[in-house]
């Protein structure tokens, strides 16, 4: 009976996957494979600096289980007859991670020539519509700047991975929109 304990631990070991701890400062869970698996917490930090918890994100599941409260304010949703109206929400649209998971492909911006030669910064704000299955479409600018930063905004908009929490209402998913700020600012300026 030993000897088959002993074999059927070498054997477990052996057909189970590796899976490896990864920890930073933004978020921690396990890794198989290259993918993320089980529950993974997401941070953030406070004005006073101390790291909060966000989010907690079953990536096996697909399902988000916690979420740090944030204001009531209203969000543009979809309404059943297909307008568009502005309602409070049991929680809006998430990126799984966070805003910090968010902020790393949002800084994928390549500074336009055109806007660089013209001394052009600020910030573009661009709309994403987030429907009930988590998958983004219709990015429109909103507020441009102009000089090739607009379609650059657009462009690292479009090629987001669809990571996307719809927002819900009560226990219904809702199609949504989320506005992302892209800021353009030139280095020593």
């Amino acid at each position: 009976m030993k000897h088959f304990l002993l074999l059927c631990l070498l054997c477990c070991s052996l057909i189970a996957p590796a899976q490896k701890l990864r920890k930073t400062d933004t978020a921690s869970g396990m890794m198989e494979k290259g993918t993320k698996v089980g529950v993974w917490e997401y941070y953030a930090y406070t004005r006073d600096g101390s790291q909060v918890i966000t989010q907690k994100y079953d990536h096996s599941a697909r399902k988000l289980l916690f979420f740090r409260p944030f204001d009531d304010v209203t969000y543009p949703v979809r309404t059943p007859p297909g307008a568009w109206a502005r309602a409070r929400v049991t929680h809006p649209v998430f990126f799984i991670g966070g805003d910090s998971e968010l902020a790393v492909y949002m800084s994928k911006l390549n500074y336009p020539a055109a806007a660089q030669s013209q001394n052009v910064q600020g910030r573009v704000m661009v709309t994403i519509t987030v429907d009930t299955l988590g998958h983004a479409s219709n990015q429109q600018v909103l507020l441009g700047i102009g000089s090739g930063c607009d379609e650059e905004a657009l462009r690292v908009a479009r090629n987001l991975p669809d990571e996307w929490i719809p927002a819900r209402i009560g226990s219904r998913a809702v199609e949504s929109k989320i506005d992302l700020p892209f800021t353009f600012r030139l280095q020593g300026r």
